[in-house]
């Protein structure tokens, strides 16, 4: 393990806590505690912030042009298609929005806990209304508390629709949307029979959404017999389900070690998440407060839990940004990444999310992973052939300068870089950039890294060194 200073362990927390220190926080990370910085990230982070705007109506959301939904029958295959087609463009362009949120937002705590439940409440929709709607609600209750957040997930269009309620109805219920609430959202795999499952589906009939894309209910095709449900009985509706989910204790558990394993790992004890999720289920559900008890720990800044997490391809191109101020001419480029690293945001590969840990490296997204920091740096000319994705391509072939050669243009604010160094004297630049890039024990010899950078001025071998390190395997953990 590298040495315990108070800068590793604050940058700990900014990585596991949000994306990674930018070169204004390095004048104070050795100066602080953590649990000061942490209070610090909470305070900033109680207001959500604005809504994401990029589409204003349901109709913009199914692609201009489309004028009345009712007409949506009445168009050709094409006209659908490049309706569709419009909306998959203004998801990309929610995507970047919330990408540059992530890098230039002060509320990083807010951001990064919003980014676990994306993840967690998986959706894909090529609707950018619904989905923008889905995180906005993300955003906005993410720190507040997940009985609330549950509840609103479970209301919105995106997931309704995604999920099939719209078409569960009484005397033919769907049984998606009630499965999945348990399997993935609340309790997790074998907490519940099948006779849950159907008899919560039953409960869910109705639910769904209308033309403006708000939540309805629609008593007409409503079961309103009795239910048994959880060892409960009753004449249940979807509210009634959602609330005996979120009595059972393992709901708890299941959130709490969810949230565990991506802030901190899988080295955790079974007793301490046993303790959170105690807490946690106390406070009726109170996210903050869980937060605290894992970011405030002493445990937290163990050695086991530091630079032994594979970041996200998401969580490292942010963090790429955030340490290097930049302007990208074409930032599209940003989507090319995501999809070749197997990470694109609002395209999550199932309702499962994105499994992560080891699944985030092979032979083929290492060499990417090491090589965008050169791209960026240099703005090179580099060749992707990402996997094709039905959804994002609407099943048509790609033309071939599609996967030809691009040429990436960025410009980099060095200037800001070098000036987090200053303080640093010359002889100590190679530990200081060392200790700020690498959260891990590995090491490159000094005279190694010496031997590849720029030594004329100390901006050339800060900037060449910055990027040398970060094309490194060692740069790829937090």
């Amino acid at each position: 393990m590298a040495k315990i200073t108070p800068q590793l362990l604050n940058q700990h927390l900014l990585w596991r806590a949000g994306f990674g220190p930018m070169p204004d926080n390095l004048t104070w990370l050795s100066q602080t505690v953590p649990t000061d910085l942490y209070r610090k990230m909470e305070k900033v982070s109680q207001s959500p912030g604005e809504d994401f705007g990029v589409t204003g109506n349901l109709v913009d959301g199914l692609g201009k042009g489309l004028g009345e939904l009712a007409r949506w029958q009445q168009l050709s295959k094409d006209q659908k298609i490049q309706l569709r087609k419009q909306s998959v463009e203004a998801l990309k362009s929610l995507n970047l929005a919330w990408l540059d949120t992530m890098v230039g937002s002060d509320r990083q705590l807010r951001e990064k806990v919003s980014f676990f439940w994306h993840g967690h409440f998986a959706c894909r929709v090529i609707n950018v209304y619904f989905q923008q709607q889905l995180i906005n609600t993300i955003r906005r209750n993410a720190l507040g508390n997940f009985g609330d957040l549950l509840r609103e997930v479970s209301k919105s269009p995106a997931m309704l629709a995604f999920l099939n309620n719209q078409q569960n109805k009484k005397q033919h219920p769907n049984e998606n949307f009630a499965r999945e609430v348990m399997e993935l959202f609340t309790m997790g795999r074998g907490n519940y029979t099948e006779d849950d499952v159907k008899e919560s589906a039953r409960a869910f009939t109705g639910w769904g959404f209308n033309f403006q894309g708000e939540f309805v209910e629609r008593p007409f095709l409503h079961d309103n017999g009795t239910k048994t449900f959880l060892g409960k009985t009753g004449n249940f509706d979807g509210d009634d389900i959602l609330d005996i989910i979120l009595e059972n204790r393992q709901t708890a558990y299941f959130i709490t070690a969810k949230m565990v394993r991506f802030f901190v790992g899988d080295q955790v004890g079974e007793d301490r998440i046993r303790a959170l999720s105690d807490r946690f289920y106390q406070s009726n559900y109170e996210i903050s407060p869980l937060l605290a008890d894992i970011f405030m720990s002493d445990w937290f800044y163990e050695p086991p839990h530091i630079g032994t997490r594979i970041k996200s391809p998401i969580e490292l191109m942010v963090g790429i940004r955030r340490m290097i101020p930049m302007q990208i001419e074409a930032p599209q480029v940003q989507l090319l990444f995501q999809r070749a690293l197997g990470q694109v945001l609002f395209f999550p590969p199932n309702v499962a999310g994105w499994p992560g840990g080891r699944t985030w490296i092979d032979s083929s997204t290492l060499l990417l992973r090491m090589r965008i920091p050169q791209l960026l740096a240099f703005s090179s000319e580099f060749s992707l052939q990402p996997k094709e994705d039905d959804d994002m391509t609407m099943g048509r072939p790609q033309p071939q300068d599609h996967r030809g050669k691009r040429k990436i243009r960025v410009s980099i604010d060095w200037k800001t870089v070098v000036r987090a160094f200053d303080p640093v004297p010359r002889d100590e630049l190679g530990s200081a950039l060392f200790g700020t890039l690498f959260q891990t024990q590995s090491r490159i010899p000094k005279e190694v890294l010496d031997r590849y950078v720029e030594k004329d001025t100390r901006g050339d071998y800060i900037g060449t060194s910055v990027i040398g390190l970060m094309s490194t395997p060692e740069y790829q953990l937090c």
